[in-house]
């Protein structure tokens, strides 16, 4: 999607705005002894205060307000009944369907107390995820978005999992372009305003960049058990610092 009126400006701001509220509800419940259903359910009733519904659901038919995926589980997990424990590492990914608008964002937050680990993944996290939009210019090549979150990860010594990436995203959830997370030479076209994309690091304090689907056949998890975080933005590129639609 690219944004060329002030509908599509509003429309994707609104959107953004259920994505950032819905995480805010869901992070300040976030204790020991709450389910991800129970954090699931919340989420539905964010939506419903702004008549917004699961862009998952009505596109993927997944079974889900908003995926939540714990420890070892990266992204699209399915929220159980397990109450979460001290220590447990919660990726938070939502995105909503708005009057025909979708944004996407996820944040990654770990229930106390947290492990000097823990904290130092999702800090890492935090910070590729700034590098990468930092990158995001109008005029600038795709592939640089990839370059800085990976330099990041590296830099602070976690593994980056490669098979899963950002994308364009507005009228449905995965459009064009792909935005990797690693620098990928052949990504050369220069990024234009007004088009909208998810960034999205996702990286694991295991050395296995590889990822598995678990038999549920959405949640997808490390595959050597290694901890994981996912944190994501939806924005608009501009000539400057892009407009982040999901803060």
């Amino acid at each position: 999607m690219t944004i060329t009126t002030q509908h599509e400006l509003d429309g994707m701001t609104l959107a953004g705005k259920v994505v950032a509220r819905t995480l805010d509800a869901l992070r300040a419940a976030v204790e020991p002894g709450i389910t991800p259903a129970e954090l699931d359910a919340l989420a539905g009733q964010v939506f419903a205060g702004f008549g917004a519904f699961s862009a998952p659901r009505a596109e993927y038919g997944a079974p889900v307000n908003v995926f939540i995926s714990v420890n070892d589980d990266i992204v699209h997990g399915l929220p159980t009944n397990r109450p979460l424990q001290a220590g447990d590492v919660v990726c938070i990914d939502v995105t909503p369907n708005v009057g025909g608008f979708v944004a996407d964002a996820a944040i990654t937050v770990a229930v106390p107390p947290v492990s000097p680990t823990a904290a130092r993944l999702i800090e890492a996290a935090e910070a590729a995820l700034a590098r990468g939009l930092n990158a995001a210019r109008a005029g600038q090549p795709l592939n640089g978005i990839g370059r800085a979150i990976q330099a990041e990860v590296q830099r602070r010594g976690f593994t980056l999992l490669p098979e899963l990436q950002g994308h364009g995203v507005g009228r449905a959830i995965h459009e064009k372009p792909d935005v990797p997370n690693y620098y990928r030479p052949a990504l050369r076209k220069p990024l234009h305003e007004g088009l909208v994309i998810a960034v999205e690091p996702m990286l694991s304090t295991g050395k296995s960049p590889r990822v598995r689907t678990r038999r549920d056949g959405w949640t997808l998890a490390t595959t050597d058990g290694g901890l994981a975080a996912h944190v994501e933005h939806t924005i608009m590129i501009t000539k400057g610092k892009p407009l982040v639609l999901t803060a």
